[in-house]
């Protein structure tokens, strides 16, 4: 019986996705990141079974023909791709999880988690978006702007989310996320499959 629930955050780069889920991570010990499969190399400090599954190509391929994969992508050259059993043996234990992947992605793993919870993060503005990307000052005006051209094509979707955070404010953002978090456990469904013990009373004639 799945227990947890599961967390979708999407994004585009800027909105302060991160900022805001590791946030939500040091809070709050029942919400564990998903750890993703990925075909590429260790980057210096990356432990494997922490920050990735660091596969090779072959054994990718074996799991995506075997359908293990709830969702995967291609990505500059290397593969990424989240674990069903993985998931769901993470959930049956009790945790809640929390995927970062984007409105592909998240279109893909409601398919097979028709329960999972979605959250979309927003800049306030595409003008405060440009902003922060030009105040990373690692991206060439070209790289800035093809990023704003599909932040906008990812925030046309924001409609398919269940929930819906403007990043004004990091610390009410913060609070926002936690809010969701929350109110999501209190559905009907997610506590009768933590609490059944409570609800015997109910079915008792």
């Amino acid at each position: 019986m799945i227990i947890g629930t599961l967390f979708i955050v999407s994004a585009p780069s800027g909105a302060g996705k991160t900022t805001l889920v590791n946030g939500l991570l040091a809070a709050d010990a029942q919400v564990r990141r998903s750890v993703s499969y990925t075909t590429r190399a260790p980057r210096p400090g990356e432990v494997d079974g922490h920050d990735y599954h660091f596969i090779d190509l072959a054994t990718f391929s074996d799991m995506r023909s075997r359908g293990e994969f709830v969702e995967w992508a291609h990505v500059h050259g290397n593969y990424y791709g989240t674990s069903r059993a993985w998931l769901e043996a993470q959930m049956a234990s009790g945790m809640d999880m929390l995927l970062e992947i984007d409105w592909q992605g998240a279109e893909q793993v409601r398919r097979e988690f028709i329960e999972a919870v979605g959250i979309f993060i927003l800049p306030p503005s595409m003008e405060e978006l440009q902003r922060r990307l030009q105040g990373r000052a690692t991206d060439t005006p070209e790289v800035i702007a093809r990023r704003l051209a599909v932040a906008r094509d990812e925030m046309s979707h924001v409609v398919e989310f269940d929930f819906v955070i403007i990043n004004h404010d990091l610390a009410v953002a913060q609070g926002e996320l936690m809010a969701a978090v929350q109110a999501s456990r209190l559905r009907v469904k997610r506590q009768l499959a933590r609490h059944p013990e409570i609800f015997r009373f109910i079915q008792q004639d």
